[in-house]
């Protein structure tokens, strides 16, 4: 095989060995993130298990746990692969320099048997002074230079690939006992899953005697959902409609001969402004970025429609995310903004509003609020405290992200945990 196209695969899977290296990178970080999220689901469903009397929401919490195990697996399997990869692609490395170093050897030793036949000084002067010219003895003269320089530099390249040889040798080594490690990990994740999945359907079957009672508290509760969702759908209308008086005000007062336009004002869709365009500009530029509402937690009931996780006849509908956080947790506001609502839900359940150009973010479930209708907040400042529930013992932040009345899934807005 030419040289050349040897040099180009070397280089092309150099290049794809630092690529998954990158991604080797990124993916210990995510274990690191869902192993986080694992203890922490953990430590709830201790508590959750000591004060709840009705096994419904432990099989609830129990279910997001064997969903971040299965993710935990799934990360490690990746993992597992991309090593697999780079040691293959080690293991080509290594045979081609096997390969190189063999012939470097090869022709090294023949230039040494070379030069020890014409070792003598005697015979390189005659070989010098049997020149017909003055021109060819020069001309001889550098050949046994560069000859010397030449058998110099093989020798040097010969100790640099053997040097290469045992550095791939060890990472290869280490490689090895990573993908071992990997391997034996994955295996203790996947016998603790089939546990934890034990315990549920003990869990599960317990509940399905009081299965009819359960399915109404169910109902029950998304009807309570509705009505929230019904309560924060007015005060948006409400909202936007004076987000469009005041922009027709200010434009009739900078232009009082144009004519008054009897037009209704809509609630249903922000007139944006130059200012308010620009906010919303930049809130839209940052979809994919935004800061969790609360400073540490995990995405625990995801948004929209879906199967409840313990009778499949039921489907309960999710307007925004619901984010199980700490015992104490602070909200926060994941972009700067306007408070257009402090909105009383329940004595022990408030929720805040804030608008930013023509999007609107929500915060529920809060015990108490420290900002008021009206306040200009800045990116992740407090907003008051997430709401412990007394019964389960839960510590939840509903999020939601609205741009004027239509609702959005905040999970692709928020920044990747």
């Amino acid at each position: 095989m030419p040289k050349f196209l040897l040099s180009l695969i070397f280089i092309c899977m150099t290049s794809l060995l630092w690529s998954q290296e990158s991604q080797q990178e990124k993916l210990e970080e995510r274990k690191a993130q869902i192993q986080k999220e694992i203890r922490e689901n953990e430590k709830l469903l201790q508590s959750v298990k000591k004060k709840e009397k009705s096994a419904v929401n432990v099989v609830i919490i129990q279910s997001t746990k064997i969903k971040l195990k299965e993710k935990l697996i799934n990360t490690t399997e990746k993992q597992t692969k991309l090593l697999s990869n780079d040691m293959y692609i080690n293991q080509v490395q290594i045979n081609k320099l096997k390969k190189e170093l063999a012939e470097l050897k090869e022709d090294y030793a023949e230039m040494i048997v070379k030069s020890y036949k014409s070792r003598s000084s005697e015979s390189r002067a005659m070989f010098l002074l049997s020149s017909e010219n003055f021109l060819q003895a020069y001309k001889r003269a550098q050949y046994m230079k560069q000859y010397t320089g030449y058998r110099k530099m093989q020798g040097e390249e010969i100790k640099t690939k053997s040097n290469k040889l045992t550095d791939f040798n060890q990472k290869l080594n280490v490689q090895k006992t990573a993908k071992q490690k990997l391997i034996a990990e994955n295996e203790k994740e996947r016998l603790s899953l089939e546990k934890e999945k034990k315990e549920q359907l003990k869990l599960v079957n317990v509940i399905q005697k009081d299965k009819k009672k359960i399915a109404q508290e169910i109902k029950k509760k998304q009807q309570e959902y509705r009505t929230i969702d019904r309560q924060i759908n007015k005060l948006i209308r409400e909202a936007i409609a004076a987000a469009n008086r005041k922009a027709a005000l200010e434009k009739a007062k900078a232009n009082p001969s144009a004519p008054v336009s009897r037009a209704a004002v809509s609630s249903s869709k922000i007139e944006l402004t130059p200012e308010s365009k620009i906010i919303a500009d930049n809130f839209r530029a940052n979809r994919g970025r935004l800061p969790y509402p609360v400073e540490k937690g995990y995405v625990s009931l995801g948004y929209g429609n879906q199967t409840h996780p313990l009778f499949n006849t039921i489907t309960v509908h999710n307007s925004g995310v619901e984010i199980t956080t700490d015992k104490g947790a602070s909200a926060r506001a994941v972009f700067g903004g306007e408070v257009t609502s402090v909105i009383v839900l329940s004595p022990v359940n408030k929720a805040v509003m804030i608008q930013h150009g023509d999007y609107f973010t929500v915060y529920q479930n809060l015990s108490s609020v420290n900002v008021s209708k009206g306040d200009k907040v800045s990116i992740k400042q407090s907003l008051g405290k997430v709401r412990t529930n007394g019964e389960t013992g839960k510590t939840i932040i509903k999020f939601l992200i609205l741009q004027n009345t239509t609702y959005n899934n905040p999970e692709g807005w928020l920044s990747p945990r």
